[in-house]
């Protein structure tokens, strides 16, 4: 279970926070920046801090989303804007980042009010995404953008290596049309609901077919959400198709 690692005293958050500093393989020189990333706006209501880590996941979101383009265009010499912009999406999403920043523990290091502990909010995907982002923003106010670039890829040039593979089937929402029409179906319903504040609400997509559920999905866009919902459906009725062959 992910547990609180900054107690309030002031000799163990420093120590904790090298630690931290020390698994994030950045050396910060100043660091009350690390800090500030970790800092939950659930945080300050009970206690006398007066800025949360928006400013700085504001930032890395930036840092990240240049970071990835250039990666994208590069390993993509030949490709359409598009197709960039496929891969791009793929990489750059609340599921992803979550999942970088769960085999940090860094969920164990944010300061978080008492409600939002108790609920679970250290291994929420929005937090730890927005958490993991602000955590670039600090690493470019203290060490520049060729450190945050090279943090970045340190990060994320292997999620852009798994990705590539399954860039053609980006567009799953196409494909579950035609396999539903293969197979006689209905076309696939979907049912989207965002959550959180405008700047960091993520999507949850329900994808049914028939009436069934039949994929989730979570993304910080609708479209997002959609096509990792209609992807989990694809595998789904592919398993029924293949059964119903046998």
């Amino acid at each position: 279970m992910t547990t609180d690692k900054l107690t309030g005293n002031s000799q163990d958050e420093t120590t904790s926070l090298v630690t931290l500093s020390e698994a994030l393989g950045h050396t910060f020189s100043d660091l009350s920046l690390l800090r500030q990333a970790l800092v939950h706006r659930s945080y300050i209501a009970e206690t006398g801090e007066v800025d949360t880590n928006e400013r700085l996941e504001f930032l890395g979101d930036a840092v990240l989303g240049w970071v990835i383009a250039d990666l994208a265009y590069h390993r993509l010499p030949d490709d359409p804007e598009g197709r960039l912009s496929d891969l791009r999406q793929s990489v750059v999403n609340a599921a992803a980042l979550a999942d970088i920043a769960r085999s940090l523990d860094l969920g164990s290091y944010l300061f978080l009010g008492r409600g939002e502990n108790t609920a679970g909010g250290r291994d929420k995907t929005s937090i730890l995404s927005d958490a993991f982002e602000a955590v670039i923003g600090a690493v470019y106010l203290d060490a520049g953008p060729l450190a945050a670039d090279e943090f970045v890829r340190r990060f994320l040039s292997s999620v852009v290596e798994e990705v590539l593979p399954r860039l053609d089937s980006f567009d799953n929402k196409t494909r579950l049309q035609e396999l539903c029409s293969q197979m006689s179906l209905s076309a696939p319903r979907y049912d989207t609901d965002g959550e959180g504040p405008e700047h960091e609400k993520v999507f949850t997509a329900v994808v049914l077919v028939d009436g069934r559920v039949r994929g989730r999905g979570t993304g910080r866009t609708k479209k997002a959400a959609e096509q990792m919902a209609a992807e989990r459906a694809l595998i789904d009725l592919r398993h029924v198709n293949d059964a119903n062959d046998v």
